[in-house]
């Protein structure tokens, strides 16, 4: 099956939706524009042996790759409209296709987004996605927005998704805790609708992907002030302290990554709502700049950088 026949087969038909002129199959698409909101622009590639095992199954490789772009638009609390897919696979298998748009569906209903365009290719494995949101450019939220005295929280628990991507290279035995664990790496939690229901709460904020120590960083940086995380407050799940011993568990949770939790500040008279939304406070805002654990810092905590080390 050539590129075309497998645009028109698998990729045509996801997601139609109000203000598409044109969408899959011409040169370009066509959306109308929103004069009253503001778009908001991701783009995330995914490679093969770099951001997931090349072992994964097809629908896992779909689902996460929406996903993590999705989370992109949720720490922005912006509303995802549409979204474009660059994809380069080594051949045209239908059955891996039927099983990649499986996931890529279901990730896109659960996100509202319509497929408008893109391009399909052969090659080693990658998947680029471009996701387009929208929304009201006095509630959208930024990394630059904290202030001294705010406290950090963080939605739902930490460390599961690195764990689990751990036990999928081969560290661990099976159990339920585990393929929990594995399940959450495979599928990011949607939090577009929690970050809108919070915008007006919330002065910074940021998705956790690189780590919450390494994205800690990022508010700190651009809001120009010191953030120190008390790691006892950090929420741990059953699941993550069923595998690992607490201190094992507490490094994935500050340094793994691949969470897509929000990671929001806010003012204290606003903490007790965030709370009962299901936000765990875990740090302050200080004076000051970068990052500490406990008043201490925490030394290669910054981040899965993919040229931050010298090769060859």
């Amino acid at each position: 099956m050539d590129e075309f026949a497998l645009i028109k087969q698998y990729f045509a038909s996801v997601g139609h939706r109000r203000g598409v002129d044109i969408g899959v199959g011409d040169d370009a698409a066509v959306i109308s524009a929103r004069s009253a909101e503001s778009w908001v622009v991701a783009t995330d590639t995914l490679v093969a042996g770099v951001h997931f095992p090349e072992s994964e199954p097809a629908d896992a490789i779909g689902y996460r790759a929406v996903a993590v772009n999705v989370s992109d638009l949720a720490a922005m609390a912006a509303q995802p409209r549409y979204c474009t897919l660059a994809l380069t696979v080594p051949n045209g298998d239908p059955a891996w296709f039927e099983l990649f748009i499986q996931g890529f569906t279901e990730a896109a209903e659960a996100g509202d987004l319509a497929l408008i365009g893109g391009d399909t290719t052969r090659g080693p494995m990658s998947i680029s996605i471009t996701v387009i949101g929208s929304g009201d450019p006095a509630m959208l939220t930024r990394r630059s927005d904290a202030a001294v005295g705010d406290e950090l929280l963080v939605s739902g628990c930490l460390g599961d998704a690195a764990a689990g991507l751990t036990l999928l290279l081969g560290d661990g035995s099976p159990s339920v805790h585990a393929e929990r664990l594995v399940q959450r790496f495979r599928r990011p939690p949607n939090r577009v609708a929690l970050a809108a229901a919070v915008a007006a709460l919330t002065g910074a904020a940021i998705d956790v992907s690189d780590g919450l120590v390494a994205d800690a960083g990022h508010i700190a940086a651009a809001s120009q002030l010191a953030i120190d995380i008390d790691a006892n407050r950090i929420p741990l799940s059953a699941d993550l302290l069923a595998v690992y011993e607490r201190d094992a568990a507490l490094s994935l949770a500050l340094t793994g990554g691949d969470d897509y939790e929000l990671l929001v500040t806010a003012p204290s008279a606003a903490v007790g709502a965030l709370q009962n939304a299901g936000f765990t406070s875990i740090g302050r805002c200080l004076a000051g700049s970068g990052v500490t654990v406990n008043g201490k810092a925490l030394v290669g905590a910054d981040g899965y950088k993919h040229f931050g080390h010298a090769t060859g």
